[in-house]
């Protein structure tokens, strides 16, 4: 299983609706693309506090490393990464990613 996380730095500007609407944009395809899992999304909840700014989350949950490219090339996974660009203070460069890979026991676990 491989999790696509995305953080933003939304920019000074739009308003909660217009950040919530595109994250449910993200959400109402969760069903709809093979080998994408799940969606979750949200504000930060770190207590630290040390976002450096308005910082939203999104995690994709997908069944291998070959599931992301078949959301990359539908549409309807593509409109709200861009409105969600235009939204980011500096653009796409405000919205780093990473995609961990979710193999083996968690730390901790009991073998």
């Amino acid at each position: 299983m491989l999790r696509h996380i995305v953080l933003v730095r939304v920019r000074p500007g739009p308003g909660e609706a217009e950040i919530a609407g595109i994250f449910d944009e993200r959400h109402r395809i969760g069903g709809e693309i093979p080998g994408l899992l799940s969606i979750r999304s949200g504000r930060s909840e770190c207590p630290e506090q040390i976002e450096r700014g308005d910082r939203r989350g999104v995690t994709a949950d997908f069944a291998d490393r070959d599931a992301p490219a078949a959301c990359r090339d539908r549409r309807e996974y593509r409109k709200p990464g861009a409105r969600l660009e235009q939204n980011a203070a500096g653009g796409r460069a405000g919205i780093p990613a990473f995609d961990l890979r979710l193999e083996g026991r968690a730390a901790g676990a009991a073998p």
